[in-house]
């Protein structure tokens, strides 16, 4: 019998595209009201759900335009990867990534189990405090190259990558994007509860760590069990055995490098700067490596244009992926999967409701993988119904950053994922086989964190005013 053989990443996601059309033909199409916040976000009003009196049709034709308009969605996250992979191409001609590389080899060749938990509790804080995320693309390769020389795989360190990024959102302490939006949303303080987010993440940074070096090691003591041993190296050949010194003009890049990102940090936290911004800030850095790696224009515009080439097939995923939702909002369906799923939270005991909402907020992220988006459209309705079924809107909140934060790491439709793995040249399927067992452990620690908190009631003394509760159980009970 002929054995079988997975779809390509694209087929996979063409494949889901056509999965939610047919969707839209069985689920019951239906709306919440929405209004308007004072910062001029969409917000669903709880117990407003009408299903529409005549089902609409979504036909393949409209399937087909939902592919060059889900590019057109997904424009600002395509170019980035586009600008920084071009970039990345110029820092490396000036030989200081190379440089760089060596460097670190020369620290950590000998322990890269201390280099793997760095990178996954750094890229952790930054996620939970700041809300980085397709920022992280930059160092993809960089992080491939070093694995190579240390006897590990691409796997690896996509591992590292998704991981801290993953963890960070899920545990967030101060996320803006997330956080604030939800606690905002939920109507309780601005960074409440923060001590029980400060105090989980150094747990779920470990559980991360330890599944991630766990597969390492294996790979390390026998390449071939490596779950990309079969797949080429995406350096195209350009593996180093040996590396240039780093010198003065290599720090002074690196230099700029940090200042870059600084700037990115800075506009990101006062002026709500986003993936154009953040372009423009790499756009610029380009320039000055240019300058200060001593290159001809011509030759960086080469490298440049070489470093997007590359990441053409990470482009296209990314363009794919976004339409899945997008064909579910087109066919009315995305409010009522969120108000099906809610329904039974109402008839079980207050801890189960924490950990269904976990559940919800997970098979959301699917469909609605931006986490401000996912805020905006669940939490009006999660913060009342917890009120309903005895939850802290706290924990609501809780359930919510977990549910969008772990699956960040292995939903499809996750345009930052599909691009970090499209980069290092990992399969989705494969990256699937790795990634479920630590999404697994990481969902049954958050269901520990959840149901302790409901016990020991977090949150509790956040609640609003108790006209305001009865008021959100009235109105949900009557709905």
């Amino acid at each position: 019998m002929k054995a079988f053989k997975v779809p390509h990443t694209l087929t996979l996601l063409f494949s889901m595209m056509i999965l939610a059309m047919l969707a839209t033909w069985v689920v019951p199409q239906g709306f919440f009201d929405t209004s308007l916040t004072e910062t001029g976000r969409t917000v669903v009003v709880p117990g407003t759900y009408e299903v529409v009196e005549e089902r609409q049709y979504l036909t393949p034709w409209q399937l087909l335009t939902a592919v060059p308009r889900a590019f057109a969605a997904a424009q600002d996250i395509i170019f980035f990867v586009f600008i920084v992979g071009g970039v990345l191409a110029i820092a490396r001609r000036t030989g200081t990534v190379d440089a760089l590389i060596g460097r670190l080899l020369e620290k950590h060749k000998e322990k890269p189990e201390k280099l793997i938990f760095m990178v996954i509790f750094f890229f952790s804080l930054a996620s939970g405090a700041i809300g980085t995320a397709g920022e992280y693309i930059p160092f993809v390769l960089i992080l491939v190259a070093l694995c190579k020389a240390m006897r590990l795989d691409s796997m690896t360190a996509v591992a590292m990558t998704v991981a801290g990024y993953g963890v960070g959102y899920g545990v967030s302490a101060f996320n803006p994007f997330t956080v604030l939006i939800a606690q905002g949303i939920a109507e309780v303080p601005p960074y409440s509860g923060l001590w029980l987010r400060l105090a989980i993440i150094l747990p779920f940074v470990i559980i991360a760590y330890h599944h991630i070096w766990g597969y390492a090691k294996k790979v390390k003591a026998d390449p071939s069990a490596s779950l990309v041993a079969d797949l080429p190296c995406p350096l195209n050949g350009q593996e180093q055995t040996s590396y240039p010194t780093l010198n003065g003009r290599h720090r002074l890049i690196l230099g700029t490098f940090l200042a870059t990102i600084v700037i990115a940090i800075y506009g990101i936290s006062q002026h709500g700067w986003y993936l154009y911004e953040l372009g423009a800030c790499f756009v610029g850095w380009g320039l000055v490596i240019t300058v200060l790696g001593r290159l001809k224009f011509d030759e960086a515009a080469d490298s440049f244009i070489e470093g997007v080439k590359d990441l053409t097939t990470t482009a296209v995923l990314i363009g794919v992926a976004r339409g899945i939702a997008l064909i579910l909002e087109d066919g009315q369906i995305l409010h009522s999967i969120v108000h099906g799923m809610s329904m039974p939270l109402g008839h079980v005991p207050a801890a189960i409701s924490a950990v269904g909402m976990l559940i919800i907020q997970t098979i959301l992220n699917l469909f609605v993988p931006s986490g401000s988006g996912q805020a905006f459209v669940t939490m009006p309705l999660m913060a009342p119904l917890s009120d309903l079924v005895g939850v802290p809107r706290q924990v609501a909140v809780l359930a919510y950053q977990f549910g969008d934060g772990f699956s960040n790491m292995i939903v499809p439709t996750n345009a930052v994922l599909m691009g970090i793995i499209g980069i290092a040249g990992v399969p989705y399927d494969r990256w699937f086989k790795f990634c479920l067992p630590l999404l697994a452990k990481l969902m049954l620690a958050a269901t520990v964190v959840l149901i302790l908190a409901v016990l020991f009631g977090y949150g509790a003394d956040y609640q609003p005013e108790a006209a305001l509760l009865l008021d959100s159980a009235a109105t949900l009970a009557y709905s």
